[in-house]
């Protein structure tokens, strides 16, 4: 989210230390209650999570992507045998929002964020209750604000049922699904009773990493429609990629020579219109049985799966990637004649039945070109919902089909058809090299998730800095291939194109050293894992010097700008005892927007970034991580008696308990024994100030 620059007003400066630095800040008031209040054994009830939030705040929902940045909304149930978990949380019609700092949608509340959850009740006295983790942010001031909530929920009457199962028994398999080796269903009599099961509620879920809790995700058996709000624009969005992805099939060479067929076909056809309409909507329907028979069986698990394991990636890859040389020209990729000529004998008995088996016809032998474009949409549309699958493939099919039931109402168009040639191949050429630059994304999710290093951001864009400038120098007739007529001169269209495949691979080539490419965020790996990054180089300033100390937890932190510093407050304290100067704490977290556009717009300001290296020893301090640690380090805080095991769990607790404040980013300047020296600052994208700031830092702890 990139909002507009916020200056802190003398007003505000003056009422800072009185109220946003001396209280611990909650913009979220939440409520639990029942969709019914009477329910029998056996039957299902839904959990209502309604948060209240304060004026000019706004809510993070639970229902986009979690690699994007911002804290998800999600709820932990304690595990108990009196209900089970019934597909996943359901937010009400959470508003979305494209935020540049993070590259992507985003979804949200303002004034009001309503989730359900559907349980199972299995006995009479349900234990309903867990804990909720959440993220509220400010519209005005720029203050991100994470939270942390017990919840309960009480008042059920619950009545016996005639065949209810026995209370003890545990749920099937059909009712619940775990991601993750750990993952464990909420009634395992071999759980402890104080372990926590984590409902993830995004639509497309992360990996799960090795130290974090067992977290389970739900198959769904809610209505198709809970998943799809009507006015959920991103759903709207899709449609219309599925809409014209079905226009880009009809260019694929599999289809054009299709057409002739279907119109000789309907020629002499007695009620051609008729059966005109029935061809194209038998096309629709088979193309969106596809993707009904994948969105019943899809899941969050299965979306998990999906999504972040190396076999369905790797098998992805391989198949974009086999496309790919069919495509140049390496070799024909066809479907069992047999079995495509079968198919074709019960189009010819003619009637309504062979219009449908006419249709079947033409997706078997379109299926070589159209399958990885149907594939595509398919992985898009994972997440265990039902309904977008659905829509995807029937507006995919509906572009797809609308040509070929205009030829077959009006045959007589074939005759401005321009006739099948050269032409066709370079389509097919072009096609095969993007099938092999978008395989590319798909090995480089399971790279990432299993740390393989196989293809890290400068050897990606060095494939596709490759592969498009071979493709460019193919459409100047630079390059041929085996089945490509010969160029004797370039159209118009070729240059263009050709340009724009040049201009594009130019803006790639500084991504090798470090540029950020921001319009290819969602494709490319993580800036943190380029070798040679020149943009981590200060502007202006040379890189602070190393304090030439093992640091705990540098293999999981990274700071900004090439700044020396520490990830643990008492190693920090301990240094700057050693070099006698204060500590800048950084309050911070993946999640937090401001703390990255503070980084980037402030702390890169040569003056700031000049008292940062040369006057401090930096602690930052990530409250929102989710790496547990050793059970030796636990301990239970005298804030809220929880037992804290996480990094982040023991700094958000160190921020409240030691500063009272929970807002991020928030900044402290210390001396060597955690003491306040100045009053913390907040998010200020005011470079003059900030460095003022550090100043004032400085000079009262020269004055000790």
């Amino acid at each position: 989210m990139k909002r507009s620059i916020f200056l802190f007003i003398i007003v505000c400066a003056f009422f800072a230390k009185t109220s946003v630095f001396a209280q611990i800040q909650k913009h979220a008031h939440w409520t639990y209650t029942f969709s019914k209040n009477d329910v029998k054994q056996g039957e299902t009830v839904d959990l209502i999570f309604t948060a209240i939030l304060d004026k000019d705040w706004y809510l993070y929902s639970s229902d986009f992507d979690p690699e994007l940045g911002p804290m998800l909304t999600s709820f932990a149930f304690t595990p108990d045998k009196s209900f089970s978990l019934v597909g996943k949380l359901k937010p009400q019609h959470p508003k979305t929002k494209y935020e540049e700092v993070w590259g992507g949608n985003v979804k949200f509340f303002d004034d009001k964020a309503v989730f359900k959850q559907t349980i199972k009740v299995l006995t009479d006295k349900p234990v309903i209750k867990g804990s909720s983790e959440y993220q509220t942010c400010s519209h005005t001031s720029g203050l991100c604000v994470p939270g942390n909530d017990d919840f309960e929920f009480k008042g059920l009457k619950v009545v016996a049922s005639a065949g209810t199962a026995p209370a003890l028994e545990s749920t099937t398999p059909s009712e619940t699904k775990s991601v993750g080796a750990n993952a464990v269903s909420p009634t395992d009599t071999t759980m402890q009773e104080t372990a926590n099961i984590a409902l993830s509620a995004g639509d497309s879920a992360g990996a799960m990493s090795e130290n974090e809790a067992p977290k389970i995700d739900l198959s769904s058996s809610e209505d198709p429609a809970a998943g799809a709000p009507a006015a959920d624009k991103s759903l709207w969005a899709f449609a219309l990629a599925a809409f014209l992805s079905g226009l880009v099939a009809l260019l694929t060479p599999c289809v054009f020579p299709i057409i002739p067929m279907t119109v000789s076909y309907f020629t002499n056809q007695t009620n051609g219109k008729v059966k005109a309409l029935l061809y194209g909507i038998s096309i629709v329907l088979i193309y969106t049985l596809i993707g009904t028979v994948v969105s019943r069986l899809n899941g969050p698990a299965f979306a998990n799966f999906l999504s972040t394991h190396w076999i369905p990636n790797v098998l992805f890859f391989g198949i974009f990637f086999v496309f790919g040389l069919s495509f140049l020209g390496l070799f024909e990729i066809v479907l069992p004649s047999a079995f495509v000529n079968k198919m074709d004998a019960k189009a010819d008995q003619g009637g309504y039945a062979g219009i449908f088996f006419m249709a079947f016809t033409l997706v078997l032998v379109s299926f070589s070109c159209t399958g990885p474009i149907v594939g595509s949409l398919l992985v898009a549309s994972a997440g265990g919902a039902v309904v977008k699958p659905i829509i995807g493939m029937a507006a995919f099919s509906s572009a797809f089909a609308i040509p070929f039931t205009l030829f077959a109402l009006f045959p007589q168009w074939l005759k401005s058809l321009p006739k099948s040639g050269g032409w066709l191949n370079t389509v097919k050429v072009v096609l095969g090299f993007l099938e092999l630059a978008l395989a590319l994304k798909f090995l480089s999710i399971a790279d990432q998730v299993y740390h393989w290093r196989l293809l890290d951001r400068e050897v990606y864009l060095a494939f596709w800095i490759v592969i498009f400038s071979m493709l460019g120098f193919y459409l100047l007739g630079k390059i041929s291939t085996p089945h490509d007529s010969p160029v004797e001169r370039v159209s118009v269209p070729r240059i263009l194109l050709s340009i724009i495949t040049f201009t594009f691979v130019i803006y790639m080539l500084p991504g090798m050293w470090g540029a950020p490419l921001k319009a290819l965020a969602g494709y490319l790996p993580p800036q943190s894992t380029i070798d040679f990054d020149l943009s981590k180089k200060g502007v202006g300033v040379a890189p602070a010097a190393s304090s030439g100390v093992t640091k705990k937890y540098a293999d999981l932190f990274h700071l900004p700008h090439e700044l020396d510093g520490f990830f643990d407050i008492k190693e920090a304290q301990a240094y700057a005892k050693k070099v006698n100067k204060p500590v800048f704490i950084d309050f911070t977290g993946h999640g937090c927007v401001n703390c990255r556009e503070m980084e980037a717009r402030v702390w890169s300001d040569p003056e700031v970034l000049k008292r940062l290296q040369n006057d401090f020893v930096i602690a930052a301090l990530y409250v929102d991580d989710k790496t547990e640690l050793p059970e030796s380090e636990w301990y239970t805080s005298k804030y809220d008696n929880k037992v804290k095991k996480t990094i982040g769990g023991q700094n958000a607790d160190f921020q409240i308990v030691k500063y009272n404040n929970n807002a991020q980013p928030h900044y402290c300047i210390v001396d060597q024994e955690g003491n306040l020296l100045v009053a913390p600052k907040n998010y200020d994208l005011n470079p003059a100030s900030f460095a003022a700031y550090l100043d004032k830092g400085k000079a009262a702890f020269a004055a000790k």
